[in-house]
């Protein structure tokens, strides 16, 4: 039983931490945590272990880990000698926490990331104009695009822009170039 009541208090520290790291909820304190938790525990000791399931958090969240990589990196966590590892119940309590709440915090993470609108949607068509406004004949193809740009929890903006051939063929060529500078990037390291 007081492997359950452990793994119990372990899950719900992690909770309080995540809601407080990736969900924003600063009515979570590390004082409260200590004592609704482990009121019992010094605060040197509380402190200690809230560091070390927090440190342990952040490395499994920032390399968003599968089940897989989570077991061989826990592993790893219970076998480290001299108090800087997790016991096999921590180790339990985080792979059980991680698997129920790792789409949440990952969603959490992409959201504080972005500082600018997203692409929500793109549709396009080519449109062949027959004529021109004063009645000549005018058999140029045009690129209609419509972007839907915006932050989550907020409404759409929608940007049209209209491309000919000459401009498509510009915005090609300047694609083009921004995946050779990605493509040297990512290369290069």
């Amino acid at each position: 039983m007081a492997d359950a009541d452990s793994q119990r208090c372990v899950s719900a520290l992690l909770n309080g931490i995540t809601q407080r790291l990736y969900y924003g909820n600063t009515e979570i304190t590390e004082e409260f945590l200590k004592n609704e938790l482990y009121a019992e525990m010094t605060q040197g000791e509380f402190r200690a272990l809230h560091d070390k399931m927090r440190t342990l958090l952040k490395s499994i969240a920032s390399a968003d880990m599968d089940q897989a990589q989570l077991e061989a990196f826990l592993t790893a966590q219970t076998r480290k000698q001299g108090g800087s590892g997790v016991t096999p119940e921590q180790a339990a309590a985080l792979a059980r926490f991680w698997k129920a709440h790792r789409t949440r915090v990952r969603e959490s993470l992409l959201a504080q990331s972005r500082w600018e609108p997203g692409l929500r949607g793109l549709k396009w068509r080519v449109d062949l104009h027959t004529s021109a406004s004063r009645g000549q004949v005018s058999n140029s193809p045009v690129a209609l695009v419509e972007l839907e740009l915006g932050r989550a929890g907020e409404s759409s903006e929608f940007v049209c822009l209209e491309f000919d051939e000459q401009k498509v063929n510009l915005v090609l060529k300047k694609m083009a170039e921004l995946q050779e500078s990605i493509d040297s990037v990512v290369h290069r390291s």
